[in-house]
């Protein structure tokens, strides 16, 4: 439909606010299927398929009187206002919270990711990312002795377990955070270095493999982007690959130096629990649930006369053994 990554950016740009808008309306209350209805009943031309679920993070929140009414939504600006407000003299600020008391909140989260495909490519597709929140009290400011305005607004440890902020609507909620197309983001990240990067290596190996013949890379793998400013003030990307796993990845048995029928029965079952062949290769690169001598004693079996991966993966774990990369 769109060709090119400025296209690509432009386009997720125009359906930013509709999904924007749809996470809104959606209620956490009613499940991931309610959250794909309403993402369908806004956006048809893309059905979204749910993927995955991260969490375990946090990020500061607003800023509450003694009472708990809010002040601000936005603790660090808030934090750096009244700073400035006492000439940037930050035992003044820390004398002013003890008088008057103010208390931070913190928003707890975890992310969702939905992936839309836009091709038969491993990275033709739309990546959606929405963040399912809930606000709750940290910690009273100025209280630990903090030292600078850092550990005032997010301190190492929180004296009181955190609650849930009790006013008006404070149920968790879903937020909008990200919709990418996965191929032109790569291909914007690329442009800026001056050889391919190793994950562009992995999509190409992906798709020339048994792996890429049979599965659909979104369907076992996410690309979790993180943006950050250059030194010239331009937008940049880091990419992590993520696994699409429910549970625990599972233990790749046969110790150090198995191999023949061993190794090829330890493969295969690997392949089997993940899904789709030649698993056991992208888990090496990425999670690292398979050992590296692995694909060294899979090529000494096959000139050894015990072929057992097909041609087109063989050529692909021979290159890496000569040209290896990491993701």
């Amino acid at each position: 439909m769109k060709n090119g990554a400025p296209a690509w950016q432009e386009y997720c740009k125009t359906l930013a606010p509709g999904l924007q808008t749809a996470c809104k309306q959606a209620v956490v209350s009613g499940g991931i299927g309610a959250l794909l209805r309403q993402l369908e009943a806004d956006q048809p031309e893309w059905p979204f398929q749910y993927r995955l679920e991260r969490g375990g993070w946090y990020r500061p929140g607003g800023v509450l009187d003694a009472a708990g009414n809010p002040l601000s939504g936005n603790l660090e600006v808030w934090a750096e206002a009244e700073l400035d407000a006492v000439g940037g003299d930050f035992a003044a600020l820390l004398d002013e919270l003890a008088a008057t008391p103010r208390h931070a909140t913190r928003l707890v989260g975890s992310t969702h990711y939905l992936v839309a495909r836009t091709g038969d490519a491993p990275a033709e597709f739309l990546q959606l990312e929405i963040e399912q929140l809930q606000e709750t009290v940290s910690h009273r400011l100025g209280e630990g002795e903090p030292n600078s305005l850092a550990e005032l607004i997010d301190p190492l440890e929180i004296p009181v377990r955190p609650r849930p902020v009790l006013r008006v609507r404070n149920e968790p909620r879903y937020h909008f955070r990200r919709l990418a197309h996965v191929g032109a983001t790569l291909e914007r990240m690329a442009a800026w270095l001056p050889e391919a990067p190793p994950i562009q290596r992995l999509l190409l190996d992906w798709q020339n493999s048994s792996a890429g013949m049979t599965a659909e890379f979104s369907r076992h793998w996410l690309i979790a982007f993180r943006e950050y400013l250059d030194r010239y003030r331009q937008t940049q990307y880091r990419a992590q690959i993520i696994a699409v796993f429910p549970g625990k990845l599972p233990e790749f048995a046969p110790a150090a130096g198995a191999n023949g029928l061993k190794l090829h029965a330890a493969l295969q079952g690997f392949d089997r629990q993940m899904g789709y062949p030649f698993a056991w290769f992208f888990h090496l690169l990425i999670t690292r649930a398979v050992p590296h001598w692995v694909a060294q004693t899979a090529v000494e079996d096959s000139l050894n006369g015990f072929a057992y991966l097909p041609q087109r993966d063989m050529e692909i774990v021979r290159h890496w053994l000569h040209r290896p990369y990491v993701v």
